[in-house]
Parts: C-alpha cells; structure tokens; sequence
C-alpha cells in the first residue's frame, strides 16, 4: 500500500550552518532544506564534510554556528528520536562477531520507540517480522548476522532502521565493501522504500554516477553547498574537478534550496 506523502513538509531545514574543527573550516554557510518524500543524494570529494554534515542534521555534533531543525524544532530541543534512522557503514560501525540472530538485530530497531529497558509485544515483532519482508530477508532470520554477506546485512540494517517506522532514514557510504551485485539490489531496495512508502532518505555516496541515477535531488558538498532540484541539473551545469580521486564532472551553480 502506498503511504500519502506532502512533498511540502520540511523536515530538515539548515540556515547558515557553519562548522569547524580545530580551527578547520570543515561546512561554510549551508544553506538545505529536505521535504516529506524527498530522496536526497549528498555526494563531494573525501574530507569535504559529508559525513560531518550528517552527523549535525542527526544531531550527534554540535557547537556549530547557523540554525539546524528537524521537524520545525531546533535540534537542540528535538526529542522525537524514533522520527528519524540512522544507517552506518555496516563495517566500521557494528561488530559482525556478536552473536545475535537476524530476528534479533532487527528487533533492536524497535527500543528507540520502546525505550531501552522495556520489554518488546507481539505487536512489535509483528513489526520485526514486516520489515524483514520489506526488505525481503524473511528466510534469513534465524542465521547469525555474522554469517551473512556483506549485501545482505545491509539490508538487516535497513529493516533495523525501518522497524522504528521512521520518517526519514540518513544513510553513510551505505554500499562500502559491498560487492557490485549486492548494491544494485541495495539501490532498488531504496528506491522501492521511497516511491512505494514515501519514506524520506538523506544518502551519502562516493558513487556520483550511481547516485545520479537513483536519487531525486542532489547536493554536491566541498565545504559549502550546491543543490540540485534534479539530477539532469547536476550534470547540466557542471566544471570538471578532481572528486574522490578521479575527474568527474560536477555542479558550479549557487542555487541553495
């Protein structure tokens, strides 16, 4: 079932936002908004602030100047956690050793809406077992998540951040050690979730050229930001530069959204 979407809801709404760190410019003067429904492609070179600027709008950095808000609130004063997902890269940020099942790992999902102590109902693994299936890992959830490929623990980390019912996923190098067959089912996994329901996805990528295929909107980061409203403008108004190690053609207009 498809869910409504107004594409006109801000969720995400940055004015101005600088950050630095040890005195090192890392974001100059962003200006970004992300609407209901929007799938929105965050790519520029390494050490251009991707993953610093992620980590604001999740609002795990602070002492940054501007405003940041997330559903009309400043991120100082939001509380509504379970509004929002968060998917790491899979290989940096969780121990595939730890002996959980499948089940188990997207369970884990549910205790944002929970709250940490509280024991999971029926209800909630009724949950479990429906984001399993969304991302089409139902017979796979009684194996040890160790025991998965890289491609299909990626998607256990999106049933986790599903099984929250979030409004808005944010996901970091999402595909990295993944292999090339995997991350076509990945992306398609994406772009069913966002079309099909409705869900708002913020995606940091190295891959520009697959990004540009998947996203609706992009945003290329060097520090400051460029916003594109489609990926044709991306490619329309570009000048050659050295991105992530190789020449690739990106934006140089200054239309911030």
């Amino acid at each position: 079932m498809s869910k409504k979407v107004n594409y006109y809801k801000n969720i995400v709404e940055i004015r101005n936002l600088s950050f630095s760190y040890n005195n090192n410019l890392v974001l100059d003067k962003i200006n970004l908004e992300v609407h209901s429904g929007d799938y929105l492609g965050i790519v520029g070179p390494n050490g251009a602030g991707k993953s610093t600027l992620l980590k604001i709008m999740l609002g795990l950095l602070a002492n940054f100047s501007g405003q940041v808000k997330l559903f009309g609130v400043d991120i100082a004063n939001f509380s509504d956690r379970s509004k929002i997902a968060y998917v790491p890269q899979q290989v940096t940020n969780f121990d595939m050793r730890f002996p959980l099942t499948v089940r188990e790992t997207v369970a884990m999902g549910r205790y944002a809406r929970r709250g940490l102590f509280h024991h999971l109902t029926k209800e909630d693994y009724s949950l479990v077992d429906q984001a399993l299936n969304q991302v089409k890992m139902s017979e796979y959830q009684h194996k040890l998540i160790g025991d998965l490929s890289g491609g299909q623990a990626q998607r256990i980390f999106i049933a986790r951040a599903l099984v929250g019912q979030p409004e808005i996923i944010f996901l970091d190098e999402p595909t990295t050690g993944v292999d090339q067959s995997a991350q076509n089912d990945f992306y398609t996994l994406l772009k069913d979730l966002n079309h099909r329901l409705g869900l708002t996805l913020v995606l940091v990528s190295h891959d520009i050229e697959r990004l540009t295929k998947e996203a609706g909107h992009i945003a290329c980061l060097d520090h400051s930001l460029v916003y594109h409203d489609s990926p044709e403008d991306f490619w329309k108004d570009s000048a050659s530069i050295r991105l992530v190690g190789r020449e690739i053609k990106i934006a140089s207009h200054h239309h911030n959204h």
